[in-house]
C-alpha cells in the first residue's frame, strides 16, 4: 500500500522548508569553495626518515598517538605511512626492521594550504584516504589535514545553519491531523 500523498497544508510546510534548506545548501557550498584547509584545524605533521625502519616509524606513530607519518627527507615529502599499510605487513608477516621507505606509499596525493576545503572533500572521497599531507610549492610538508578536522570544520557550520533558520510561527495545518 503506498502512503498517502501530503494533503495541501503540509505539502506547503515540505515545500517552504525545502526552499529555506535549499537556500542554506547553497551558502554552505559557498564556504565549502572559498575556504581553505588551513580552516579545517590541520595537525602538526610527524616526520620520520626514509631509512628508519617500520618499527621505529610505528613506534614513533604510537608515542605521537597518530595515524600516520610523513616520511621525508630535508623536510620534503618523499611518501606516507599509515596505520593501514602496518595492518597489510603485519598480516603478511613481513619484516618490520626493514626500512620504511620501502613499503611507503610514493607520491602521495597532497594538498596545499591555499586549496579549498571543497577541493580535499573531494580528493578525499574519491581517494579513500583519511589523511592528506598539506605541502607548500616546494614540497615542504606544513601539516596533515585528517578526517576529524573536516568534520570539525563542518560541525562548527552546521549549527550557524540550524540556529538561523526561520521559524514557521502562527503554521497551523489547513486540515485537521490525526484521528
Amino acid at each position: 500500500m503506498e502512503p498517502a500523498p501530503p494533503r495541501n497544508g503540509a505539502r506547503r510546510a515540505i515545500n517552504n522548508a525545502a526552499a529555506t534548506l535549499s537556500g542554506f545548501a547553497v551558502d554552505f557550498q559557498l564556504h565549502l569553495d572559498t575556504e581553505t584547509v588551513d580552516h579545517c584545524h590541520p595537525s602538526k605533521p610527524l616526520c620520520a626518515q626514509e631509512t628508519d625502519s617500520v618499527r621505529t616509524v610505528l613506534r614513533q606513530m604510537q608515542a605521537e598517538r597518530t595515524g600516520v607519518a610523513m616520511v621525508c627527507h630535508e623536510g620534503r615529502l618523499r611518501g606516507v605511512f599509515t596505520e593501514r599499510d602496518a595492518l597489510r605487513l603485519l598480516a603478511d608477516g613481513r619484516n618490520l626492521d626493514a626500512p620504511v621507505s620501502e613499503v611507503m606509499i610514493r607520491n602521495p596525493v597532497t594538498v596545499r594550504k591555499t586549496d579549498t576545503v571543497a577541493k580535499a572533500i573531494s580528493l578525499m572521497s574519491g581517494g579513500g584516504f583519511r589523511r592528506l599531507p598539506i605541502v607548500d610549492e616546494q614540497g615542504l610538508v606544513l601539516g596533515v589535514l585528517r578526517s576529524s578536522g573536516l568534520l570539525h570544520y563542518l560541525v562548527e557550520h552546521f549549527p550557524k545553519i540550524v540556529h538561523t533558520l526561520p521559524p514557521s510561527p502562527h503554521y497551523k495545518s489547513a486540515d485537521r491531523e490525526g484521528a
